[in-house]
């Protein structure tokens, strides 16, 4: 059993996820209602929610119907977009959208309200293990949110482990091994915690965005094989792995690079390459570069 610490703080970072997948529902809905009133908003705003678009909304809610006095709620860049504006911004908005509508944001800036001050309260418990959590935002794809989410569900004591193998295992990031008759019939992971998991694939999909990082590599790498969904607890996997010896060593994330994979086996690299021409008719003929 984890120390009273990390199991408040745990507490905290899994009832935090409540109000923000409310958030997400609730952000849905106003979508949905959108597509219903024919206002297209969201194909010309990368951001409904944000400062123009929120304006937008309340003025809609408040009965302004017309799409030029409401493409001039335009802030910042958005501005530069004012006759797509106009243009997105016709609809059927009636009396019984803005009531859903208001209720939606309404219910919007409480959750927000909750969300900051379960992030006040949970930045307080991990006040004690601050530095390990920096520790761990080093490593591509690790936000704070996600390392406070690892210092809640593993701790900062590795001690409990008995390797990074054994904390894999612990957390359903290990490969199934069912065998039989010498052939293997599934891979698939064990059972662990949800909330880890949660948070090591959020952060495992951020990594695979990144650019030059042996993550997105791997990322690469396994998904051309063995098709996304594994890739991604492929690279979730090496996080909690570089997480384990991070946190039992105290030493910041080495970051391998995007080539480790080409520069590692540069021969099986040039054959690769070689049979992928080959397959597509060409005839190679390898001459080296003189040093």
């Amino acid at each position: 059993m984890p120390p009273k610490p990390i199991r408040s703080l745990r507490n905290l970072t899994r009832y935090r996820t409540t109000p923000i997948a409310e958030r997400q529902r609730e952000a849905n809905r106003l979508h949905k209602i959108l597509e219903d009133t024919g206002i297209k908003l969201d194909c010309v705003a990368s951001d409904i929610l944000g400062v123009s678009g929120r304006a937008m909304l309340e003025a809609l809610c408040a009965g302004t119907t017309d799409p030029a006095v409401l493409a001039e709620l335009a802030r910042g860049r958005l501005r530069a977009k004012l006759p797509a504006l106009r243009e997105a911004l016709e609809g059927r908005f009636g009396a019984e959208h803005a009531l859903i509508v208001g209720q939606i944001l309404a219910h919007l800036d409480f959750l927000d309200e909750a969300i900051a001050s379960l992030g006040q309260a949970i930045e307080d418990q991990l006040a004690p293990f601050a530095v390990r959590a920096e520790l761990l935002e080093t490593i591509p794809g690790v936000g704070r949110r996600t390392a406070e989410v690892l210092v809640a569900e593993i701790g900062v004591e590795m001690a409990q482990f008995a390797s990074a193998a054994r904390l894999a295992s612990w957390a359903g990031l290990s490969p199934g091994n069912d065998q039989s008759a010498g052939k293997r019939r599934s891979g698939r992971t064990t059972k662990g915690s949800k909330w880890l998991r949660r948070g090591l694939v959020e952060a495992a999909l951020a990594a695979s965005r990144t650019k030059d990082t042996y993550l997105a590599a791997q990322h690469r790498r396994l998904k051309a094989r063995r098709g996304h969904h594994r890739a991604v607890v492929a690279v979730a996997h090496s996080i909690l792995v570089a997480a384990y010896h991070m946190l039992s060593t105290g030493e910041v994330y080495r970051e391998l690079g995007g080539d480790y994979f080409t520069t590692r086996k540069p021969d099986a690299q040039v054959r690769r390459l070689v049979r992928q021409l080959e397959a597509l008719g060409q005839h190679v003929t390898l001459e080296p570069v003189a040093a």
